[in-house]
């Protein structure tokens, strides 16, 4: 087939050469910036990157996989160019100390990137806005004021109670399946933490069927709401690494931006709205009861050193009710999966769980700690399956050295920083065996025993580490061990008939978070008494 050239006017082809010419004038002043970066830095080996684009053509469909098979020939610490701005990934357990503890200050800034503008505020939240006198005061009352422990233990009877009604939908879900009980188990996840997570923040639940309140109109388009919102914060958007192209929006990222930030912002102005009549109602006597009236009061107070303006209370609530739904889903239902595909560690774990809880009564939060095994499928779950395998990128504030070996490199000020988290869960030089699915590594006498995920133990990394990392990691550790525990403790688990554990797919897909491209369906078989499922 030939393509017939359409005859062009005068003014298209100046225009055309005019644009022609821009683009080999940005190509030679990209080398040339590029030379003189060479000169003046000792960067880190890397692939040579191509003009304009970089090496952002070796990028796969998974980044984090790319990026490892790149640093298995380049080294720990490698040097890349997406578009006009130099990267540089560590992918070793010193290479993590380095980025995240010895010069995590330097490294402690966020990409001006498009998702921040254009979903998250203009980077008017905690997870994207910049280092700054902001950041700093939002990152203490997050930590003082939303997820202080009184807090989190006030709310355990609203977990506790959503956990038994996801285990009532399972329950009939299973009764009323035509395929032998089988349930697609990541929608019921996704409710219990949605919801759980709705009625410590918002006060109530919000997004339910057939609601009116200017919510979304069903959970399922609240859950395609999120799973756009952390695509589009997490994809590899030509406009965050080549500016000028910003007008042209060639992927559409932009515009899908704008178009999901409306959705979600009619949402959130109905939640103000709501509140701030319950706070004008109740005058004096007013006491916050969720995390949006505590939000509110904040904005009030005139002692902050940096405002909270409407925009900032929406913007922190958003990152309360999106990050506090699907990471804590994404890695329950991979615990699942590996627990389907490896029968001997899901008998170990229901063994666990009824000689601790026994057979007449539901897991309680007070029941986690006596259950080490649990923890330590937990824990093999997040090395395999880290949600976010390469960790929320950085951005070099300063000039840094970074030794590697017998020699150093560097790290110029403006470089975006990233730590591949999923590579050194797999890396044999930290773990043996990597690629299987070993809880025991975990326990006493294992490889891991004493290793946490709590950002001090480099080899396990879940939700990063220094003055970046999750604010919210006490609340998604309660709802992954209690999920995953009493899905466990209340039904027999097991593949659908024809689906051998060796042929279960364990693809995935990737954005902000990394979730398994295929939902997981399995069959649940109720095993405690009746009257635990009402």
């Amino acid at each position: 087939m030939e393509l017939a050239l359409a005859p062009s006017s005068p003014a298209s082809f100046l225009a055309g050469v005019v644009l022609g010419t821009a683009l080999f004038l940005l190509t030679v002043l990209h080398l040339l910036r590029q030379q003189r970066a060479a000169r003046k830095y000792k960067l880190p080996p890397g692939p040579r990157p191509w003009p304009v684009i970089g090496n952002l053509n070796l990028m796969g469909p998974l980044p984090h996989h790319s990026i490892h098979e790149l640093s298995q020939r380049y080294g720990p610490l490698m040097s890349l160019r997406f578009g006009s701005f130099p990267v540089v990934v560590g992918s070793s357990v010193d290479m993590a100390r380095a980025l995240l503890k010895t010069h995590d200050l330097a490294l402690i800034d966020r990409p001006n990137w498009a998702a921040g503008k254009y979903t998250n505020y203009n980077y008017a939240d905690l997870f994207s806005t910049p280092y700054g006198a902001y950041w700093r005061q939002g990152r203490k009352l997050w930590q003082s004021e939303l997820f202080n422990a009184r807090r989190l233990a006030s709310l355990e009877h609203v977990r506790s109670e959503e956990v038994r009604c996801m285990l009532s939908d399972v329950h009939v879900a299973a009764a009323a399946s035509s395929a032998g009980g089988a349930v697609l188990i990541r929608e019921h996840i996704f409710m219990v933490n949605l919801n759980v997570v709705s009625r410590m923040v918002l006060g109530k639940k919000y997004i339910v069927e057939g609601s009116d309140s200017g919510a979304p109109t069903t959970p399922e388009e609240f859950r395609r709401m999120v799973d756009e919102q952390f695509f589009l914060n997490g994809v590899l958007n030509a406009v965050d690494f080549i500016p000028w192209l910003g007008w042209l929006d060639p992927q559409g990222y932009i515009r899908r931006m704008k178009r999901v930030a409306e959705m979600f912002d009619r949402f959130l102005e109905h939640v103000l709205d709501e509140h701030n009549e319950r706070r004008r109602r109740e005058g004096k006597e007013f006491v916050a009861r969720d995390m949006v009236d505590v939000l509110l009061e904040l904005a009030d107070n005139p002692s902050l050193e940096v405002p909270i303006k409407r925009d900032g209370v929406k913007g922190n609530t958003l990152d309360l009710m999106s990050g506090g739904t699907d990471t804590s889903t994404v890695t329950v239902e991979w615990a699942m999966s590996e627990l389907l595909r490896n029968p001997d560690v899901l008998a170990k774990a229901t063994e666990e769980l009824e000689r601790v809880v026994g057979r007449d009564r539901l897991v309680s939060e007070g029941d986690i700690p006596s259950l080490p095994y649990l923890e330590a499928i937990v824990k093999e779950t997040m090395r395999l399956h880290p949600v976010a395998p390469l960790l929320t990128p950085r951005q070099a504030r300063e000039d840094v050295s970074v030794s590697v070996g017998g020699g150093g490199y560097d790290i110029p000020a403006g470089t975006r920083v990233f730590v591949n988290v999923w590579a050194i869960g797999r890396d044999p030089a930290v773990w043996e065996a990597p690629l299987e699915f070993r809880p025991e590594r975990f326990l006493a006498g294992g490889g891991g025993a004493g290793v946490d995920v709590k950002g001090q133990d480099l080899q396990l990394l879940p939700f990063g580490s220094g003055r970046r990392m999750c604010p919210g990691m006490a609340l998604g550790l309660k709802m992954v061990h209690v999920v995953l525990a009493n899905l466990l403790h209340a039904f027999a688990w097991r593949l659908p008939d024809g689906v051998a554990a060796e042929e279960l797919s364990m693809e995935e897909t990737f954005s902000l978070t990394v979730p398994r491209l295929l939902p997981l369906e399995a069959v649940a078989e109720p095993k405690l008494p009746a009257r635990l499922y009402l």
